[in-house]
């Protein structure tokens, strides 16, 4: 900042900057009433959980696995598939179930990954709702 000493002839010089001092200790003021009329937050969020255990399901589900090997090979319960066509079906069959099994796909460490994500990619065109991808704990370091 600056200060202005003034001319030497003895007239005053016109001010044009505007005092904004008054303005800022009033803004102060407005946010310091503001952050003490804020309700304090808790940092918890209440839940109404239901209380002892489930009932057990009626049945196990079931679970149909999907192995993937190194080679490409898919197998269907240990059952290798024919072609894609051929999986495309039993896919089909798999979500238009009214009690769909549950499918485990278990892709081996040394499989391509196109052929993985062949396999996911025909489950989800096909409308598998209830998919896994199961033994990753396999490959973890």
């Amino acid at each position: 900042m600056a200060m202005n000493l003034g001319s030497g002839d003895g007239d005053p010089e016109v001010m044009m900057d505007i005092n904004t001092t008054p303005l800022i200790d009033v803004m102060l003021v407005l946010i310091i009433m503001l952050i003490i009329t804020i309700p304090v937050q808790l940092h918890a969020v209440n839940l109404n959980l239901p209380q002892g255990k489930p009932p057990p399901p009626d049945k196990p589900p079931v679970v149909v696995t999907i192995d993937i090997n190194a080679d490409g090979t898919v197998l269907w319960d240990s059952v290798a598939v024919a072609d894609r066509a051929a999986l495309d079906l039993k896919l089909r069959q798999v979500a238009l179930a009214a009690d769909p099994p549950e499918v485990h796909l278990r892709p081996d460490g040394q499989a391509a990954y196109g052929a993985v994500a062949r396999v996911l990619a025909s489950a989800q065109r096909l409308g598998v709702t209830q998919l896994g991808v199961v033994g990753n704990e396999r490959f973890a370091p």
